[in-house]
């Protein structure tokens, strides 16, 4: 378990359990990179990177660190996102699974083993740090210690990426997931974590208490995305 973050939300997923069988967690999160592309966690990012990026011009080098990375689908798209527009993007991620920082290293992306509520980065020394769908595992009090790490070592911008509480959007999930064959780990974790999702105003008083005031924007596939940037 991570030393710091300590109080999960209610309710209980595979992905809670740093020690959950290896070949559950690498079908787990193969089905939550389709999900991502399918139900708009990677079009929730893109939307965030946009705004985070808006003034970095051509040929900048930037750097982005990943905090819950899964198997690194999301970071790996920022790069080739930002590559489309002339900037290079050196992506790094990090988790809390060794499986998952391993999966992730598979895929080619560089990965570490680290604790979210205590991130191994000096001040300042990332320029855009990504939290997609992470927030909503931990309680209130965990997601905003998180928060504000993310912040301290955030030069540019914070982007918080999560789900959004919608009536509809669990059984939806439930009907395209059975559709889509995903296996029965991530059809229960999904319905669990979109009860575990935020309102915009929840999210942003939680982002504020953690000193990053920022706009939360609703998109496609009940989620929410909030952008902090960071003042010169």
């Amino acid at each position: 378990m991570s030393r710091t973050l300590l109080e999960s939300a209610p309710g209980q997923e595979l992905l809670d359990d740093p020690a959950a069988r290896s070949a559950l967690v690498r079908r787990s999160l193969r089905h939550i990179a389709r999900a991502n592309r399918w139900f708009g966690g990677a079009a929730a990012v893109r939307f965030g990177l946009a705004r985070a990026l808006a003034t970095a011009p051509r040929g900048a080098n930037l750097s982005l660190l990943d905090v819950g990375t899964g198997q690194g689908d999301l970071p790996r798209m920022a790069v080739r996102w930002a590559a489309r527009r002339g900037i290079r993007l050196r992506a790094v991620g990090l988790e809390r699974h060794p499986v998952a920082a391993r999966l992730a290293r598979e895929h080619g992306l560089a990965a570490v083993v680290a604790d979210g509520g205590a991130l191994p980065l000096a001040a300042g020394s990332v320029d855009v740090v990504l939290l997609s769908q992470v927030a909503h595992h931990f309680s209130e009090p965990a997601i905003v210690l998180l928060i504000r790490e993310c912040r301290r070592v955030a030069r540019r911008a914070v982007i918080v990426a999560d789900l959004r509480r919608s009536a509809l959007a669990a059984p939806a999930f439930r009907l395209v997931g059975g559709l889509l064959r995903f296996d029965g780990d991530t059809l229960r974790d999904g319905v669990t974590s979109l009860r575990r999702g935020f309102t915009r105003e929840s999210l942003a008083r939680l982002l504020a208490a953690a000193g990053v005031p920022a706009t939360v924007t609703r998109r496609p596939g009940a989620r929410l995305v909030a952008v902090g940037l960071i003042p010169a």
